[in-house]
């Protein structure tokens, strides 16, 4: 059976862990495959839109169970497990869209596929991760609290998504807006920016950085980003304000064998 990391390109990492440093960020499939395994908790990104769509989500009280992007079995999968299968926004069908999914009617359980976040959740639970949380702007203090509660001090792994060149298959393209989700969460985790040792790694520290610089201006970045500019093309807008409001609630999405759930 095929992977969830092997589908999206992933392959065996050497000597990329951050050993040495309690807080750790890197990117997609390979950088969850090298830093999943020796971390106690792993945080993931997706903040245009997947995280953020979880969060959403839960915030209504619903329950998210992650699936794969362009897999045939989601309608069965959704079936089996008594839930609805998210499709197209236009058509006002439940989607990835965060603003909508804040309105969903509480106890639905939503099937939710995307390239890039769901994918590595459900990478994460191929890999064996212990605790796997859903970081997002929304709620990065909150999920860094439960992290550094649920961690007891092990190592924290904080994973941003990132998007994908020419499609949903297409090598991985470092966005602003992971970067600056992730960072918020590492800011929350680290007030100092320590990059010596147990604190930040060097690749943490930097991302810590970049949101520390945006914080002020996090709805400008967000919407002159290249995938802000994207979704308000689409006519989305709201999307991207919904996903630009930092720490507006203090539900924390973690993935259990039933979806994410309130950790």
């Amino acid at each position: 059976m095929v992977s969830e990391l092997e589908r999206l390109g992933g392959r065996r990492v050497v000597d990329a862990g951050q050993d040495g440093f309690a807080y750790r960020f890197d990117w997609g499939p390979n950088g969850l495959r090298a830093l999943a395994p020796a971390a106690e908790v792993v945080v993931l990104v997706d903040v245009l839109r997947f995280t953020t769509a979880v969060c959403a989500a839960l915030e209504a009280g619903a329950t998210v169970l992650p699936y794969r992007w362009a897999d045939d079995g989601a309608a069965r999968f959704a079936a089996e497990h008594g839930a609805v299968l998210a499709g197209m926004r236009e058509p006002g069908e439940p989607s990835l869209s965060p603003s909508d999914l804040l309105r969903l009617a509480p106890g639905t359980r939503l099937v939710l596929p995307s390239p890039n976040g769901a994918a590595l959740a459900v990478a994460a639970s191929e890999l064996g991760a212990r605790y796997v949380l859903a970081g997002s702007l929304r709620n990065a203090t909150a999920v860094a609290t439960a992290a550094a509660a649920l961690a007891g001090g092990g190592p924290i792994a904080v994973v941003a998504a990132g998007e994908r060149w020419h499609g949903s298959t297409g090598p991985l393209r470092p966005c602003v807006e992971d970067l600056l989700g992730a960072g918020a969460v590492l800011a929350a985790l680290d007030p100092s920016a320590s990059i010596s040792a147990p604190q930040c790694s060097p690749e943490a520290a930097a991302a810590r950085a970049a949101f520390v610089a945006a914080r002020p201006r996090l709805d400008a970045t967000l919407a002159g980003c290249a995938s802000g500019i994207e979704l308000i093309g689409r006519g989305w807008a709201d999307d991207v304000a919904v996903a630009a409001e930092h720490d507006v609630t203090v539900v924390v999405p973690m993935l259990t064998g039933d979806g994410f759930v309130p950790a």
